[in-house]
């Protein structure tokens, strides 16, 4: 007999195979240049969140700054590369997960380029921003002068790593696809400070423990749509199965709606498919948020997320991108305080 779930997913997987030529219901609103909303709004102002929505932030991120690096360092890069470190002063940095690492261990100022879409003060304050993807010239990196190109990619930056190592240029790419402490390790080691990553690592870990525990044992295992302006040559899109994302909603408890239907990555999904989700709670984070241009941006990119479970209860939940869209010293954070929400939801 077919399952109740089965029925579900069967018109989820067809919408999502007929993404690509039916298309999100709109495009997401330019990115208009204002400040995501940063208050949980229970009672807010019209530039807050709107009425219902929360703001959900775990906080302060770990960090330890004032260390003092051991150069030069030697370390593995992920694309098996070894590679000696010895000039951190500028960094040309491959995402913000990377960002955040520097970040937390007090090494911002020596961000030197970021990518154009960072989502990180550190980043946008950075001397110069550039274009990071699998089409990043090698002469493009080196006209900007740094001292170390960081990488987040093997996908993208494999290729570009190998190019700069070839005339000199120390690079070491520590791929976004594994888990938040592995990265901070290898992060930190390639700056020179191996123990404070470790000491990171270890807070990091025991955060995400933190929230596997709460997820367990809350009893239930609410339908989780995470949903972005970016993705998909612009469109709109949710979270597959292999996004930071992914990861930490189903570390919390959650089930990741673009797990079950076997999405990868970023992907676009249908007006049927949102539906066919049916999720219980809607997360978006600030940045994109901003960029779909607020609340009414949101709804008109997916208009039917409105008929959902979620959309009728009004449960928008906003995340800094920090804690929640990548893999990195923010996901203990980001993971207890999406946990703890999903507990104390109730029952279906």
């Amino acid at each position: 007999m077919t399952s109740n779930l089965s029925l579900r997913l069967l018109p989820l997987a067809l919408a999502i195979a007929l993404a690509a030529c039916s298309g999100p219901a709109a495009p997401p609103a330019a990115d208009t240049g204002a400040a995501p909303a940063v208050v949980d709004n229970a009672a807010a102002p019209a530039t807050d969140l709107p009425a219902g929505w929360t703001r959900l932030d775990g906080g302060a991120l770990p960090s330890l700054p004032g260390q003092v690096a051991v150069l030069p360092a030697k370390v593995t890069s992920d694309d098996g590369a070894e590679v000696e470190v010895d000039d951190t002063g500028r960094i040309i940095v491959g995402g913000d997960d990377v960002i955040a690492v520097i970040d937390a261990l007090g090494l911002g100022k020596q961000v030197f380029a970021a990518p154009k879409n960072t989502t990180t003060a550190t980043g946008r304050a950075a001397p110069h921003q550039f274009l990071f993807n699998r089409t990043t010239g090698v002469e493009g990196v080196l006209s900007l002068q740094g001292s170390l190109f960081l990488g987040n990619s093997l996908r993208r930056h494999t290729e570009l790593a190998e190019k700069l190592r070839a005339v000199g240029e120390p690079a070491v790419v520590v791929d976004d696809l594994q888990p938040a402490p592995d990265k901070v390790r290898k992060i930190a080691a390639a700056l020179g400070l191996a123990a404070a990553g470790e000491q990171l690592a270890t807070q990091v870990q025991q955060q995400l423990d933190e929230a596997a525990a709460i997820g367990k044992t809350s009893g239930q295992a609410p339908r989780v749509i995470h949903v972005s302006a970016t993705g998909a040559g612009g469109a709109p899109t949710v979270a597959g199965a292999d996004s930071a994302s992914a990861q930490l909603i189903a570390l919390a408890g959650g089930l990741n709606i673009g797990t079950e239907a076997g999405v990868a990555n970023y992907s676009a999904l249908s007006n049927e498919g949102v539906v066919a989700a049916a999720p219980q709670v809607i997360l978006v984070t600030e940045h994109d948020l901003a960029l779909f241009g607020g609340a009414e941006g949101l709804w008109k990119a997916y208009p039917t997320l409105r008929q959902t479970p979620a959309g009728q209860a009004n449960r928008v939940w906003v995340m800094p991108d920090v804690q929640l869209k990548y893999a990195s010293v923010g996901s203990g954070v980001g993971a207890l305080a999406l946990a703890r929400a999903l507990a104390a939801l109730p029952p279906a």
